[in-house]
């Protein structure tokens, strides 16, 4: 009992070190940004820096999505024009950061970005934590079917008892919810999944805006669209550009470009044609081995991240292990501590963690390094307790007949211990180095162009779902097969030294 408690307060000190420091400078960022200062300065630090850093969810066509343009990938779309126009009357530079739909409000608090566009209805619940700017585009909301059920699909209430998708985070998720109660509503973060999940059958409509649906029901022949009927405040039924809570002069800035483009009428004149113009040519042009350089690229970061997290994880493992088998009460309680906590907590949570929260404090931090960071951290917990088991496992005569020779205790474990142990644990200690190759795939939550991240562009610019996963399943195979061989060949090695 008396051990247990001793274990519950290591965790208590170790989380109030963490959570003190991140607390206190929350709190200072916010009342910083409800300043009036900040708010009239907003414009002007983002002229000083030269770039306006702008979110987007690049899975949702015609607004956002990616294209091959003059054989390079480029975000484009109408909210993407839009905000290409707003960084130009600001005289700055564009940067788009690519993230799932349901983090970009969350990005935009923390400050990950200055402004976020992608098709986000400025509901009063949303109004309550950011700024938005006047509306520039209303849609009507529809729902996407396999065109075989077309006939069972009335009106809203056809859907009693089946299965709609909706994307996370979005106002038609709730209107599914609410004016469709005896229907299951199925959230997922990405468009393209949910049109992956229609195809297969896994639901049985989406509920998604018009001009997104038709896109996607002119590039899949078997599917079509239905109008349920939603009911809609008028003020929820379009999109507009979000800023950070006090960025008035940011959102000026945006609602003059605003009125100039609706007064010009140039989003139905020149942008959802050049979308269009887009998506036939990617349609065009949707086989597999015309987008390896995505594939390519996804695999570099996979590999920098995996490589640069083994080498951190492996010598943050083996101190935590060396910590845990300490006689001192002190270091060895913060050591379990720490294991437990991060072995008892979703690599994911810890990925938007570091990126979002320990990022609010380190804002330059990039979402790359991040994405190292927690999965290096998240790697010596299970690093730690493998080496533990393997230096357990050597002979306590092993330690006794070092130290008798006159060794200390760090030229011990250097020198005889840790070389043994090596042996026992190396097969676990290969395991955790290929989970940690698809467990990376995790990072793309935050933007980080993996392998997983650059699928997904993949299936939002050709329309495909299938093929994509497919490909990276061979990749991922590939990768791991790969590094399984080489380390049975230094086991073997090991075994014959």
């Amino acid at each position: 009992m008396k051990r247990f408690v001793k274990l519950i307060l290591a965790l208590f000190i170790t989380l109030s070190c963490i959570v003190a420091p991140l607390a206190s400078t929350a709190k200072a960022a916010t009342n910083d940004q409800s300043s009036t200062k900040e708010a009239t300065e907003s414009l002007a630090a983002v002229k000083k820096r030269g770039k306006l850093v702008v979110g987007v969810s690049a899975d949702y066509p015609p607004y956002e999505f990616t294209a091959k343009v003059g054989g390079k990938t480029e975000y484009v779309g109408m909210d993407i024009e839009i905000a290409k126009q707003v960084a130009k009357d600001m005289r700055v530079k564009l940067e788009i950061k690519n993230m799932d739909f349901d983090s970009l409000l969350v990005a935009l608090e923390t400050h990950k970005i200055d402004a976020t566009i992608s098709g986000i209805n400025p509901t009063p619940e949303r109004r309550k934590n950011v700024d938005f700017t006047d509306l520039y585009y209303s849609g009507k909301q529809v729902i996407l079917i396999n065109k075989r059920t077309a006939s069972e699909y009335k009106n809203a209430a056809s859907f009693d008892g089946k299965k709609v998708g909706a994307q996370t985070g979005s106002l038609l998720y709730d209107l599914v919810k609410k004016q469709m109660p005896k229907a299951q509503v199925k959230g997922l973060a990405k468009l393209n999944n949910l049109v992956i999940a229609l195809k297969s059958n896994k639901v049985d409509g989406v509920a998604m805006d018009y001009p997104t649906a038709k896109a996607y029901a002119e590039n899949n022949p078997d599917l079509t669209t239905m109008d349920p009927h939603f009911i809609v405040d008028k003020d929820q039924t379009g999109y507009a550009m979000a800023f950070a809570k006090g960025a008035d002069s940011l959102v000026a800035s945006a609602n003059k470009t605003i009125a100039k483009i609706k007064q010009k009428d140039l989003i139905t004149s020149e942008y959802i044609p050049q979308a269009s113009k887009y998506m036939t040519q990617s349609t065009k042009e949707n086989k597999m081995v015309d987008y390896w350089t995505y594939f390519a690229k996804g695999v570099e970061y996979t590999l920098i991240i995996t490589i640069v997290s083994v080498f951190f994880g492996a010598i943050l493992g083996t101190l935590l292990a060396i910590m845990r088998l300490a006689h001192n009460k002190v270091i060895h309680y913060l050591a379990v501590a720490y294991i437990e906590f991060v072995r008892g907590t979703p690599l994911m949570v810890q990925v938007m963690f570091v990126y979002f929260g320990i990022g609010a404090v380190i804002q330059s931090m990039p979402a790359l390094v991040a994405g190292i960071i927690a999965t290096s951290l998240n790697s010596a917990a299970y690093v730690a307790e493998i080496i533990r088991s393997g230096i357990d496992s050597i002979p306590v005569g092993q330690t006794e007949a070092a130290r008798s020779l006159g060794m200390s205790q760090a030229k011990a474990y250097r020198y005889v211990i840790l070389p043994q142990a090596l042996k026992n644990i190396w097969p676990a200690l290969g395991n955790e180095f290929i989970t940690l190759i698809k467990e990376s795939s995790i990072v793309s939550v935050i933007g980080v162009a993996d392998l997983m991240y650059q699928t997904q562009l993949v299936q939002s610019a050709t329309y495909k779902g299938v093929a994509p996963l497919f490909v990276t399943m061979l990749i991922y195979f590939v990768l791991t097969f790969t590094l399984s061989k080489v380390l049975n060949h230094v086991e073997r090695k090991m075994n014959h030294a």
